[in-house]
């Protein structure tokens, strides 16, 4: 079977190859499943660098994220062959057949396609951890979603408007700016550079919000401080700018906000009830047509290139998913 591995760690994905691997055997609590569709996430690439809070030891097959049909599964395991699946795990989705543990599986909704289940699991298990688990999001509250034309941002800026939030979605770059207002029709989409904070309290009336929601940190956490209102929640996601930022503690202090550290995956694992109640709460949400991920191009798997340079590069708006075998 075809198999993007990393050879070793690298910064320019060198030791990137796709190869010719044999087909994985399925392990105790396993299910095995031919992957229809693989999604990729920004972790699949800090994975390549040894950059990401989890380290696998190179050889390895990258991705996160699949979805496909059941090939084998244990009887008890809640699968059968032949149910279409969506979910992951750490590694291994970027193959032809991957073996994945049970508890990362979801049935796929019939209205789901493959592509799309690949590009639901992990942006948005992250967004409803964030904005409903750990945020209480309720409806008529201001949200503002940073890094909006990725994968995450855009995930927490559809499932926000589907449960009655008000939405600004921002975005580092102003070309994009059209294309997310077209994609969920946010209250307000904005440039975020600079001092953005006096925009989100003209959009808001002066309330500014009540949830940030910062995959981006550096300046972008820098000003989001001045955006969230008194006992507001400003959510740390990830650091996609590069600079971790650091905050004076007297400014939450005296705004009255909670800074929440969110791992939507360390989440579920460490709460696994928590966890089987949101992948559930996703997919009836995907199942009604409530939500539906953006997904920017499906390529084969052979191209697998191009898909993680754009990811580098920050051309997308929405996901990049690859086909094993085409």
């Amino acid at each position: 079977m075809q198999a993007l591995t990393v050879e070793m760690l690298s910064s320019d994905l060198s030791s990137v190859t796709l190869v010719d691997a044999p087909e994985p055997l399925r392990g105790p609590g396993e299910v095995l499943v031919r992957v229809h569709a693989a999604s990729l996430n920004f972790p699949d690439l800090l994975m390549t660098r040894g950059e990401y809070q989890f380290k696998p030891k190179p050889p390895f097959v990258s991705g996160l994220e699949l979805a496909g049909e059941v090939m084998e599964a244990e009887p008890d395991s809640g699968f059968a062959p032949g149910d279409r699946v969506m979910g992951g795990n750490k590694t291994g989705a970027f193959a032809e057949v991957s073996s994945i543990p049970a508890r990362g599986l979801s049935p796929l909704p019939a209205n789901v396609s493959f592509a799309e289940g690949a590009a639901m699991g992990a942006a948005y298990s992250t967004a409803y951890t964030g904005l409903v688990e750990l945020c209480g999001l309720r409806a008529g509250q201001w949200v503002l979603v940073h890094g909006a034309s990725g994968g995450v941002g855009l995930a927490a800026v559809d499932l926000a408007k589907a449960m009655g939030a008000r939405v600004i979605a921002a975005t580092g770059v102003e070309a994009k700016c059209t294309r997310i207002a077209g994609l969920y029709e946010p209250d307000a989409v904005i440039v975020s550079k600079g001092r953005f904070r006096d925009q989100v309290s003209e959009i808001t009336d002066g309330k500014l919000c009540d949830i940030v929601f910062d995959p981006v940190g550096g300046d972008v956490f820098d000003e989001s401080t001045r955006c969230v209102s008194f006992a507001g929640k400003l959510v740390v996601v990830g650091f996609t700018s590069g600079r971790i930022a650091e905050v004076a503690t007297n400014i939450p202090l005296i705004k009255g906000f909670s800074i929440v550290g969110l791992r939507a995956g360390e989440y579920a694992r460490r709460f696994p009830e928590r966890g089987r109640t949101i992948s559930h709460a996703i997919t009836e949400l995907a199942a009604s047509g409530q939500i539906s991920p953006a997904i920017d191009r499906v390529l084969p798997l052979s191209r697998w290139r191009e898909g993680f340079e754009a990811m580098q590069s920050r051309e997308l708006v929405g996901k990049v998913v690859f086909e094993p075998g085409s």
